[in-house]
């Protein structure tokens, strides 16, 4: 099952099943890819980025959302690979 949502130019969407949450930030089209944890950024050949593919979706939004609110202030949140 996946369930979708635009807000503006952003479009997000998740898939149940495989546990990714999709970002889409742009139309442009994908060049190259980084793995960056448990996240996939896709750039443009210009390294503007087009796409993020969040894996294991329900863990790190939880594991982002117990350090967001145990945080006094804005916290940088570094992901565990």
């Amino acid at each position: 099952m996946r369930n979708g949502l635009s807000v503006g130019r952003v479009k997000v969407s998740y898939n149940r099943e495989s546990d990714v949450l999709l970002i889409q930030v742009s139309e442009d089209r994908v060049d190259y890819a980084e793995e960056m944890g448990p996240i996939i950024v896709h750039f443009t050949k210009g390294g503007k980025p087009v796409l993020l593919e969040i894996l294991d979706a329900s863990e790190v939004i939880s594991e982002v959302a117990k350090i967001g609110m145990k945080a006094k202030k804005p916290t940088p949140v570094e992901l565990k690979t």
